[in-house]
């Protein structure tokens, strides 16, 4: 699951990669595997995330509105 997530790799080629490592596993099973527990690690994921600060800076920034 984690090189579908992280990379963009198929199940097809998933299923290869485990293949060379000696593991036989069909790419409908990975399909399942990420349908089942990706809901799950995306909510141990979000709350472990650190938020990103309490102050936002912003600096000047111009915009042109018909050529002014």
């Amino acid at each position: 699951m984690q090189w579908f997530l992280a990379y963009a790799l198929s199940y097809r080629s998933i299923e290869a990669m485990m293949a060379e490592r000696g593991f036989s596993v069909d790419h409908s099973i990975i399909n399942r595997w990420v349908l089942q527990y990706s809901p799950q690690l995306n909510v141990a994921f979000r709350q472990k995330k650190k938020r990103v600060g309490k102050q936002w800076r912003m600096d000047k920034t111009y915009v042109k509105v018909k050529g002014q």
